[in-house]
């Protein structure tokens, strides 16, 4: 029955992500992702927490744990990659690439 909860669980939170992302206009997924970061922390910390937890003799549950923490992970600096390049859009003085122009002080 707890698997049940769990996949039902899961199952409202896909759904409800899905349909609030997709109601947001594509001109501001990128300040979205970039304020959602703090979330991305949050589920890092609780793929550790999992990883903590898991039975050392149960390779599933270490795999899962490990894969939790390596998306995580990834996903959190993905976000904070993200962030430097559109604040870098917004700098005095850069071009697209985020470079100073020549002759500029």
């Amino acid at each position: 029955m707890e698997g049940f909860t769990a996949l039902y669980i899961f199952m409202l939170a896909a759904f409800t992500g899905y349909e609030v992302i997709s109601r947001v206009p594509v001109i501001l997924h990128t300040p979205l992702m970039s304020g959602s970061n703090f979330v991305h922390g949050v589920v890092l910390v609780g793929a550790m927490v999992v990883l903590g937890h898991a039975d050392p003799d149960s390779p599933l549950q270490l795999a899962i744990g490990f894969v939790a923490v390596f998306l995580g992970a990834a996903n959190a600096a993905g976000g904070y990659v993200v962030t430097e390049r559109m604040l870098a859009m917004f700098k005095p003085g850069a071009n697209k690439a985020g470079k100073a122009k020549e002759g500029a002080q």
